[in-house]
């Protein structure tokens, strides 16, 4: 704060304002010329402020006018002859679908089909493509040839709001708000119960960290997450999945932000969850996926590899290869830490 004399008092200003208060004043003693110094200077600051509101405003308008390219079916749509669902059973088929962003082709030419109930791991060196075909389920983009169908439907004949509602995506990069952990694990979903929580939080093997926070589920958890850990995040993104009670679950190499001991609780825990839900996982780990039902490779937006577990370990390719080098890297970490025995 800083003092100033303004019509003969001594007062206590902001330091702008006693800058401004010292510019009245010298105003005022240079006579009716100068007098109008100080309303050109509270001018020139209002039409400063003005023009900051303007280029604020037109980029707020900018968003609020976009017009999104990925829309719902149109009404015409409704009296098609294929029924639109009005709920999902989660079975998921991609008839040689094939994506570019811009002119570059990224996935190639892709058939897969997962029954609904059923586990699907999708692997991969990176930049292959994983996450790309992923987001065409919910329609964050949309295929450049094919189809993605849901339960035999189009995904661009099904209200979006169903189909969002009904797939729990859980993506590599979480987005938290600046509120209570127990809101963010339920944003988009009516209240949970207490017992429910519990039981979504011991699935995402977040109770031990709840347990450590100062006021527990109530506790805020900043702008973004940003008082967790890069894991904690990860937790708490899958349980907010979770609680949608979706009927098909979508992980997005959501535990590579976890240690390997971390991500076998957290997966011993969601079998429950995953029972008669159509599940599919992407991860970078085949130790993640070693027990999922089919087992898809990609490698440069093409599928190269797939079945089992076992069976893509016996052919001796890609997905072999990886399960070789993570299983060397495993027992390096293993030994660094201490454990001469490791896996035993």
């Amino acid at each position: 704060m800083a003092s100033d004399v303004l019509f003969g008092r001594t007062c206590s200003y902001h330091p702008t304002l006693a800058r401004r208060a010292r510019c009245y004043r010298r105003a005022h003693n240079a006579g009716a010329a100068g007098a109008l110094t100080w309303p050109m200077i509270a001018f020139g600051w209002v039409v400063n402020l003005f023009q900051q509101g303007a280029a604020s405003m037109k980029r707020i308008n900018e968003v609020m006018n976009h017009q999104p390219t990925i829309v719902g079916p149109e009404p015409s749509l409704q009296n098609n002859a294929e029924p639109l669902l009005d709920q999902i059973e989660g079975t998921v088929e991609l008839r040689h679908v094939s994506f570019a962003y811009g002119d570059r082709e990224v996935l190639h030419d892709i058939n897969i089909k997962v029954e609904a109930g059923s586990s699907l791991a999708i692997v991969g060196p990176t930049g292959s493509g994983k996450s790309s075909l992923v987001n065409l389920l919910p329609r964050i983009f949309d295929v450049s040839k094919g189809q993605v169908l849901i339960d035999n439907v189009d995904v661009r004949k099904i209200p979006l709001a169903l189909l969002r509602r009904q797939i729990g995506y859980v993506p590599q990069e979480t987005f938290l708000f600046s509120v209570p952990l127990a809101e963010n694990i339920s944003y988009g979903v009516e209240a949970l119960s207490t017992e429910r929580l519990q039981e979504i939080m011991q699935s995402a093997q977040l109770t031990k960290d709840v347990e450590d926070f100062p006021e527990g589920v109530t506790t805020m958890i900043g702008e973004r997450g940003v008082t967790l850990s890069g894991g904690q995040k990860q937790r708490t993104s899958l349980a907010r999945a979770i609680a949608k009670e979706p009927a098909i679950l979508v992980l997005d190499d959501a535990m590579s932000s976890v240690d390997t001991h971390t991500e076998a609780d957290i997966l011993k825990h969601l079998q429950k969850v995953m029972q008669g839900r159509t599940t599919i996982i992407i991860s970078h780990r085949c130790s993640t996926v070693k027990n999922l039902d089919h087992i898809v490779v990609l490698d440069e937006g093409r599928i190269v590899e797939e079945g089992t577990h076992g069976a893509l370990l016996q052919l001796g390719g890609l997905y072999a290869e990886m399960y070789r080098r993570q299983l060397l890297g495993e027992e390096l970490e293993d030994t660094e830490n201490g454990d001469l025995f490791p896996g035993r």
